[in-house]
């Protein structure tokens, strides 16, 4: 069983995750997780901690000589902010700095010091925040290396902020992934891009912020992965939960998603196909690549809504938790918009996602293993 658990708070020491569950003998180029880590960090309109950050991961259990060792990998993010936060966010000693009374209206600030029995709303908002994707985003991109050996690929990119569509064409994954690269906001659309930035621009000079839409891609999937057995081993359902699970994603959909409440079943669904030299397929993919609660062999294609950014420069309405009075919203250094970040964070929990189901159909104890099984789960499907 693959599981990871993260630790860390946003402007503490670092961002740990302890992984557990990964094959032995995977090969580990920690360059590729710095990738990703830089890419979760870029992004037009993206706020002053960016400016700061330079995140870069190290390895302390889990890989010896550039492999996983089959034990539980433990990964560290140092936070260099850290150095000017130390007095206000040290473990030991007597409370230091001004106390936050203020909650923001969409934030976990109020639920949260309600919830554990707070008197400051920093002890909510350093866990809440989503400087703790960072971790996620190094796992993320651990499992990936997992996924390549078995021929998947994932890549995710930015189709709407504030209203402003991208129109995507089908391309092949490696001009895929340098488009998304290339692009400032890993938007397909140039001219939709150029329209984004503007949005984003009349955002921060009223003090707003921005949210948006973004798709994630995984191609080379094999069919059968999840199960429709149980409702908690159904693919949608965990790559669902996964995507909800990102701090301010409100909204997810598999394939057309919402827009099968709109079609006739005559049009909504993938018709099947059959041919010697390439087996079942299907001409469409309304479904997402998921059929059943399991992978059909189509690309996977998921979409997930992020709201606005929380912490606004032009604050909303609040009460302070300690008089009760009226007061502004708490303002903390914050993006005016995010979903660049958001979506290199999604593409990371599917590639968790589809790792897990993979190690759990195939097995985990070795690379060499679970290779074979796979070959040997091809060449089954192949003579049917």
């Amino acid at each position: 069983m693959l599981r990871f658990i993260t630790a860390g708070e946003s402007h503490g020491p670092a961002l740990t995750t302890i992984i557990e569950g990964l094959p032995a003998g995977v090969p580990v180029d920690i360059e590729l997780i710095n990738r990703d880590l830089a890419r979760r960090q870029k992004g037009f309109g993206r706020g002053g901690r960016m400016l700061i950050e330079q995140d870069r991961v190290e390895i302390t259990a889990g890989v010896r000589f550039g492999q996983t060792l089959g034990s539980p990998v433990t990964m560290v993010i140092h936070n260099r902010d850290w150095e000017n936060w130390q007095d206000r966010m040290s473990p030991a000693g007597p409370p230091s700095g001004q106390a936050v009374s203020s909650p923001r209206p969409g934030h976990a600030d109020l639920t949260g010091v309600l919830k554990y029995d707070r008197q400051d709303v920093r002890d909510i908002l350093e866990r809440a925040s989503a400087r703790e994707t960072a971790a996620r985003v190094a796992v993320g991109a651990l499992t990936k290396q997992v996924l390549t050996a078995a021929g998947i690929k994932i890549i995710a990119h930015v189709t709407n902020i504030g209203g402003v569509n991208a129109q995507v064409a089908s391309r092949e994954y490696d001009e895929l992934q340098s488009a998304v690269f290339a692009s400032e906001l890993g938007c397909l659309d140039a001219n939709a891009e150029t329209q984004m930035k503007a949005a984003i621009l009349e955002a921060k000079n009223h003090g707003d912020s921005l949210g948006g839409i973004f798709e994630v891609l995984a191609l080379g999937v094999l069919p059968g992965l999840g199960s429709h057995v149980q409702w908690d081993r159904r693919l949608d359902t965990k790559l669902a939960a996964a995507l909800m699970s990102i701090q301010a994603i409100k909204g997810v959909e598999v394939g057309v998603g919402f827009e099968y409440a709109n079609l006739p079943g005559s049009k909504a669904h993938d018709q099947i196909y059959y041919e010697p030299e390439r087996g079942y397929y299907r001409q469409t993919n309304n479904a997402g690549g998921i059929e059943g609660g399991m992978s059909n062999g189509e690309p996977i294609v998921l979409r997930a809504a992020m709201k606005p950014i929380p912490t606004l420069m032009t604050p909303l309405s609040s009460v302070d938790i300690v008089s009760k009075a009226p007061i502004q919203a708490n303002t903390e250094r914050s993006d005016v918009c995010a979903v660049t970040a958001a979506a290199v964070v999604g593409e990371a929990m599917t590639a968790i996602v589809l790792t897990e189901v993979l190690l759990e159909k195939f097995g985990n104890d070795n690379l060499t293993d679970l290779l074979s099984a796979i070959s040997h789960y091809r060449q089954r499907l192949a003579g049917l």
